[in-house]
């Protein structure tokens, strides 16, 4: 393993200072691989793919938006930017009965059937020791199937983006942050340094993580530019691994270990959970750069509410919200369905989120006293 480590003596190494990013030509190159993660549990949407598919389905396997599931899409996305052989799909075993059928026409070989889900680092550690056996030099860019974008060329371009940075600076891991429209709690926020240098890309340090930070602390993060956490991320499979093994070691000798042995199942039963975000990039700024993203319209599909507001915001009427649900009683285009969600939950992006939650107990301490 490459040891891949940076110059700490101001923050970034001598490499990124000067220097620009060029945007790679279409099509595909020989050492880019897509690692696409689809084995998340999606519990919070499991009300909303009850009502749409009849089962709770995680949301990767189910249709929001039209007649494809969110994997299906993830895979057109990618289409056009890797080679079919180059795509990686991380699940997990119970989950086979969805994407047994989703994919049907990938070869076994590229998809990792994880035993159990255990968060985003230890799915992240396996994919690249398959990606590092097969290829050394393999530049990776991690791609969740569960977010929603509202412009397919403007992520192929971002995505883009991430890899041109990535294979100009081969010790550094890229993020790809988009731009903030609101002060979201939900999103993790990712608070920008200062810019590497004037380059057809945005390309900027990276200073610290918010993960779901307070109201206040949201519209301070807003107020200072800082951007979503789209969890998009590339870089060179070896500088991954080895900003793994800076924050989980034991993990990523478990891992390997594991699949060398073929025990994988063993593994995972006494395996932690790892939060990639949380537990391997945030407490290593240093390590990392961060591209916006102004083009995507990228969003979380974390919650029902999340859901109906995207659908209202883009004026998606999907077949289920259709046909199968009586609709609020006026013909505007930000009508949603009465039983899936509350509607006052679905306000538009700014007045959905304006109050925190001590600003609605103390609204209601006063409405109580008004009585």
């Amino acid at each position: 393993m490459s040891s891949g480590l940076i110059d700490t003596s101001n923050g970034v190494p001598p490499a990124l200072e000067n220097s620009t990013v060029v945007l790679p030509p279409d099509g595909t190159a020989g050492h880019r691989w897509a690692i696409v993660l689809a084995g998340g549990d999606g519990t919070r949407l499991q009300s909303l793919t009850l009502k749409i598919a009849g089962d709770q389905r995680p949301k990767q396997f189910c249709s929001f938006f039209g007649g494809e599931t969110l994997l299906t899409q993830t895979r057109a996305r990618l289409e056009s930017l890797f080679h079919v052989d180059r795509e990686l799909f991380v699940v997990t075993r119970s989950h086979e009965t969805y994407y047994r059928e989703e994919l049907q026409n990938v070869d076994e070989s590229r998809i990792i059937s994880q035993p159990l889900n255990r968060g985003t680092g230890v799915a992240v550690a396996v994919a690249l020791v398959h990606v590092l056996e097969r290829d050394p030099d393999a530049v990776v860019v991690l791609v969740p199937c569960d977010h929603y974008y509202s412009d397919d060329e403007g992520f192929g371009r971002a995505i883009k983006s991430v890899i041109a940075s990535a294979e100009k600076y081969p010790n550094a891991v890229v993020l790809l942050g988009a731009e903030a429209r609101y002060a979201e709690i939900e999103y993790g926020w990712i608070e920008v340094g200062s810019a590497i240098s004037d380059t057809p890309v945005p390309l900027f340090r990276v200073n610290r993580f918010w993960e779901k930070p307070s109201m206040l602390q949201a519209q301070e993060l807003l107020r200072r530019d800082c951007l979503w956490n789209t969890f998009v991320t590339a870089g060179r499979a070896s500088t991954f691994l080895d900003v793994l093994c800076a924050e989980v070691p034991n993990v990523v000798l478990a891992v390997n270990k594991a699949l060398a042995g073929n025990e994988l199942e063993a593994a995972y039963r006494v395996m932690p959970a790892v939060d990639l975000s949380r537990q391997v990039f945030a407490p290593q700024p240093h390590r990392l750069l961060i591209v916006r993203d102004m083009k995507s319209g990228w969003a979380d599909l974390g919650s029902p509410s999340r859901v109906m507001e995207i659908l209202a915001r883009n004026n998606i009427r999907p077949a289920w919200l259709r046909e199968e649900y009586k609709l609020l009683p006026h013909t505007d285009s930000r009508q949603i369905p009465i039983g899936i969600v509350d509607p006052q939950m679905v306000r538009g992006e700014m007045s959905g989120r304006a109050q925190s939650s001590a600003e609605r107990s103390r609204n209601n301490d006063r409405r109580k006293r008004s009585i």
